[in-house]
């Protein structure tokens, strides 16, 4: 997402337990994601409620993996908002940047932008028609477009990308409008999201289908020769693709301005 200004990202993993290790398995890959390619620490802000790494269940403490006999992606990842702070209002205020209405004790890190910079998003969780989880809250599409348009009004950014892996994500974003924010879902409207990668010695999940191919993406182009659009072809195919070897079925959806399609990361 290359531009002027600065850069920023939020990265929100809504679940908690050891059952949905994989939600807050792809939130730190993406944290890892985001920091190899050069966004400061300061510009990055992370909402995990982090009960995996060192969870009894754990064989490994200390370690989260999101692909089989990956690499740890837990060093390093920021606890901006951990536990009960992991909430869809602390996600709202911090998106639009609003302090005051942020709930946490001890420093509050919120998205600071400007009318030049870019902020990218990405939510990983359970989801339902115009419905996002949150441990203990609930995110719905109609806050999320409302906190948008805001945002878009008062100049707070020049473009804004959003990536939902939930299942009905399509309906928490088929409400865009606005000319600079486009987003890709993880399924359609009516379809469901799956996990990914069963693993016996975790006796759980560590990814989902469409998370483990839009990292491995990132993983492994350089961000400067891709665009979005080249992007989303890519998971059209590949998420589509490893969702019929699952025998389901799973459609990524973008929606928004499609001319961010033509933007590099």
């Amino acid at each position: 997402m290359a531009s002027k200004g600065k850069q920023w990202v939020l990265l929100a993993a809504g679940s908690n337990g050891w059952t949905d290790y994989g939600v807050q398995a792809n939130v730190c890959h993406a944290y890892q994601v985001a920091h190899h390619n050069g966004v400061p620490d300061e510009q990055i802000v992370v909402m995990v409620y982090d009960d995996i790494a060192y969870n009894q269940q754990n064989p490994i403490p200390g370690n989260i993996i999101n692909v089989p006999n990956g690499p740890n992606v837990y060093p390093g990842v920021l606890k901006d908002y951990t536990g009960e702070e992991v909430s869809a209002g602390n996600f709202l205020a911090v998106l639009c940047g609003d302090l005051a209405a942020v709930k946490k004790t001890g420093p509050k890190k919120v998205i600071q932008s400007g009318e030049n910079d870019s902020i990218f998003i990405y939510l990983s969780d359970h989801g339902n028609k115009g419905i996002f989880h949150f441990p203990n809250s609930t995110l719905y599409a109609h806050d999320l477009i409302n906190t948008v348009k805001e945002m878009s009004k008062s100049h707070k950014f020049s473009k804004m990308v959003i990536y939902l892996e939930a299942c009905h994500a399509g309906s928490m974003l088929n409400q865009l409008s606005d000319s600079n924010v486009y987003a890709v879902s993880s399924c359609n409207p009516d379809e469901y999201t799956y996990a990914c990668f069963f693993d016996k010695k975790r006796n759980t999940f560590l990814s989902d289908i469409f998370s483990f191919n839009w990292l491995h993406h990132m993983d492994t182009i350089k961000l400067t020769a891709t665009s979005f659009g080249e992007q989303f072809s890519y998971l059209e195919k590949n998420v589509s693709k490893d969702a019929r070897k699952a025998g389901v079925t799973m459609t990524p959806c973008n929606y928004g301005d499609k001319d961010i399609h033509q933007n590099a990361h």
